[in-house]
């Protein structure tokens, strides 16, 4: 599970533009790092554009899922990630990225912001904190807790049941070892009665 990109946009009325990203591109080949975070940018924009105010999408390409956020207010977020990463992840992290941008850059600079205009940092913070989303999402962790516990739970169960197997073949031997003992006890009864002394 892994996210790539995470973007804050502003889709006016001409078009998107970007106002503030971060990427993680390290598992792709070094030459292919520009190129890779240019086309992230691209598909961003491209994404963000036609999608309408006020909705949530999930576009896949490949295997790459690319969850996007447009705000009723022309604010958008747009975070890439592979295949495996959850949805409602995303989902929950856009939420607070846009929330946040929202409180700390003034609404009046979205049309005309730029990344190098906006002063938001906390989006590399966002990218790496998210990489691990049981980590980052106490619901995923809870989850995660919940199927660990199920995993142990039913290793428990098919243990005990090997131990209730076991446990008949030494109850089915205990009953021979009783039957012998039972005719041993007998034998050495009769033996030893001929020898009493009185």
């Amino acid at each position: 599970m892994r996210l790539y990109s995470l973007s804050v946009l502003y889709k006016g009325d001409p078009k998107v533009h970007l106002l503030k990203a971060a990427y993680d591109v390290s598992t792709f080949n070094f030459f292919q790092r520009s190129s890779v975070q240019e086309f992230m940018t691209f598909t961003s924009q491209l994404i963000v554009e036609r999608s309408g105010l006020g909705s949530r999408a999930s576009v896949k390409e490949q295997e790459y899922l690319c969850h996007v956020y447009v705000r009723n207010d022309g604010l958008a977020a747009v975070v890439m990630a592979d295949n495996e990463y959850p949805q409602r992840v995303c989902f929950t992290l856009l939420d607070k990225v846009l929330d946040e941008f929202s409180r700390q850059v003034s609404k009046i600079e979205w049309p005309s912001g730029s990344p190098e205009t906006i002063s938001y940092t906390a989006l590399d913070g966002y990218l790496s904190k998210y990489q691990n989303p049981r980590d980052a999402d106490p619901m995923t962790r809870v989850q995660a807790e919940l199927d660990e516990t199920k995993i142990i739970l039913h290793n428990t169960m098919e243990s005990l049941l090997e131990r209730g197997e076991k446990l008949d073949d030494l109850v089915s031997k205990s009953e021979v070892l009783g039957a012998q003992s039972k005719a041993f006890y007998k034998t050495a009864r009769k033996q030893n009665s001929c020898c009493e002394i009185m």
